[in-house]
C-alpha cells in the first residue's frame, strides 16, 4: 500500500524513508531510503528508527514515509505531522480506528513527561486518512475501510467519519469527508469530484 502511494508523489518532491528492512520500493527520482542498524559485538553503533525520524527532519523532505510505526519512534513521527510535513506510515491493527487508539498509545513509550492529553489531541490535528488492508480468505489483499479523522476528541477517543467501506466485495462511499480541504486542493485533487463516486469496483 505504502508503495502504490509513494508512486502517486510528484518526482519534484523530495522523499525521505526510514524502514527497520528494506521493504519500499518506489522508484522515486529524489528518494532517499534509510534503514536501521543493529548493535555490533561491542555493544555500540546501533541507530534505531527514532534516530531516522529526526535524521530525516534534517535533511529538507517534501514528505517522509516510516516503512512502520512500533514504539517511541511515533512520537517523533507525530511532531513532524503536526508540523505541517505530510507523511504517511504503517501499523499492525484490527481496523482503523484501533490504528488510531495505537497512535495514541505509541508515543507514551517516548518517555514518563509524554502523556495522553498532549498526544490524543496531536494525533487528532496530525492525521487526515486512516487506509485499513486486511487479507481476503483467498490470500490477497485489499483495502477494508477508509476513514477521515475529524479532528474532535470524545472522551479521550479520536472521532472518524468511514470515507470508504467494503461492502460484498465493494468500496462504497460511506459519510465522511476529510476534513483540511486545502491540502487536496493543493496536491491538485478535487475532493468534490473524489466524493461523488457513490460507488467503487474492488
Amino acid at each position: 500500500m505504502l508503495n502504490c502511494l509513494a508512486a502517486s508523489i510528484p518526482g519534484a518532491q523530495r522523499l525521505i524513508s526510514a524502514e527497520e528492512v528494506f521493504e519500499l520500493q518506489t522508484g522515486h527520482p529524489d528518494w532517499v531510503a534509510m534503514q536501521t542498524r543493529q548493535a555490533g559485538l561491542e555493544g555500540t553503533g546501533e541507530i534505531d528508527l527514532r534516530a531516522l525520524v529526526k535524521e530525516a527532519l534534517r535533511m529538507r523532505p517534501s514528505r517522509i514515509i516510516i516503512g512502520e510505526v512500533r514504539a517511541a519512534e511515533c512520537l517523533d513521527l507525530l511532531l513532524a505531522l503536526n508540523a505541517g510535513l505530510p507523511g504517511m506510515a504503517s501499523i499492525h491493527a484490527n481496523s482503523a480506528r484501533q490504528a488510531l487508539v495505537k497512535l495514541c498509545t505509541l508515543p507514551l513509550l517516548a518517555g514518563d513527561n509524554i502523556g495522553s492529553r498532549f498526544v490524543v489531541p496531536t494525533v487528532a490535528a496530525s492525521v487526515d486518512l486512516v487506509v485499513h488492508t486486511g487479507l481476503d480468505a483467498d490470500g490477497s489483499r485489499a483495502v477494508r475501510e477508509v476513514v477521515a479523522v475529524t479532528g474532535r476528541v470524545e472522551n479521550g477517543l479520536i472521532e472518524a467519519d468511514p470515507v470508504f467501506v467494503r461492502r460484498s466485495g465493494r468500496l462504497e462511499r460511506g459519510h465522511g469527508v476529510p476534513l483540511r480541504r486545502e491540502a487536496f486542493e493543493q496536491a491538485g485533487i478535487d475532493l468534490d469530484e473524489v466524493m461523488g463516486v457513490g460507488r467503487w469496483a474492488p
